[in-house]
């Protein structure tokens, strides 16, 4: 097994090193041709000297990649650019990798009809968890849960791909083309989101083959300032943005809309507000209320980047 780990940065140096620890410390098979490049997107600390530091303990196996276009697609692009084994697997830089996170990979792809995988993302909260935190909208943190049995990606299963822990055939990288660049985590402060979303449609669509690993486990760090209603809203309606550029380049099928709007959507919010009015005076149930109001926010991005948001 030849595989290329991509791990894209931008000044997260502490965070980085953890990381890059976990894969020492995972397990890896005996067959396993690893290496691991670090992309570092325009990054002000440390982080070169850090990759220099844990250089001689990957015995020639780590590379540093300096990328000088802001935003995750195009330090993913570059990084996916740079190498050449049949597998190339990313994370990101405030993760940690399981123990058996290389093993599950060789195991997955021991099937020559696989051509992708993903997996959960355990969160390591950086401080207390709110009791507004529902599980609604655990993307805005990075928290993903699937199940704990392997599962086909499409219609039969309601999860994604998500590109912090994720494994893709190069072959079939090169025939769905790069991660976009439109709708990702960018440095102007605009949470941008759905370039995994794009890339994993596409894959569908070329009728690539991908499952859940419940055993493709990351810890993912979720840091203080993202445990806070502010953050929750505005990733909400960047989310809704996301979704809104997405929809107006390629249209879901079949999907019935009202004011360009699908209209779930919609139906969503409006029963979220239903929902709310008649819970008005209850206070024990703060996560319920503040996931209703998160739908308004979703809606109101959504309609914002299909009618009026440019890149």
């Amino acid at each position: 097994m030849r595989l290329d780990v991509l791990i894209a940065t931008y000044n997260r140096a502490d965070l980085l090193a953890r990381a890059l620890e976990s894969l020492l410390a995972a397990d890896r098979p005996a067959a396993a041709d690893l290496t691991v490049t670090v992309v570092d997107n325009r990054s002000t600390d440390d982080t070169r000297s850090v990759v220099a530091s844990f250089m001689p303990r990957f015995d020639g196996r780590l590379k540093y990649l300096y990328e000088s276009q802001p935003g995750r697609s195009h330090a993913l692009n570059a990084g996916i650019a740079a190498t050449n084994a049949e597998l190339v697997a990313m994370i990101d830089d405030d993760e940690e990798v399981d123990r058996n996170w290389l093993v599950t990979i060789e195991k997955a792809f021991a099937d020559p009809s696989v051509d992708f995988i993903g997996g959960p993302y355990v969160p390591r909260w950086g401080g207390e968890r709110p009791a507004w935190l529902g599980t609604a909208y655990k993307a805005a943190v990075g928290w993903v849960d699937g199940g704990s049995q392997i599962a086909e990606y499409g219609p039969q299963f309601a999860g994604m791909l998500m590109g912090g822990n994720a494994v893709i055939r190069r072959s079939v990288l090169n025939r769905v083309g790069p991660y976009a660049l439109d709708v990702g985590r960018s440095s102007d402060g605009r949470l941008l989101s759905c370039e995994d979303r794009d890339m994993f449609n596409r894959l569908l669509a070329a009728g690539a083959r991908g499952f859940y690993r419940p055993d493709l486990v990351i810890l993912h760090y979720v840091p203080p300032e993202r445990l806070t209603k502010r953050y929750f809203r505005r990733w909400s309606f960047w989310h809704g943005v996301s979704l809104g550029v997405l929809d107006r380049r390629t249209p879901p099928g079949q999907v019935p809309y009202l004011l360009g709007v699908p209209r779930y959507m919609i139906g969503v919010a409006i029963r979220a507000a239903v929902d709310t009015a008649r819970r008005l005076f209850a206070r024990d149930e703060p996560a319920r209320a503040f996931t209703n109001e998160l739908a308004w926010w979703d809606l109101l991005g959504f309609f914002y980047g299909k009618h009026v948001y440019r890149a």
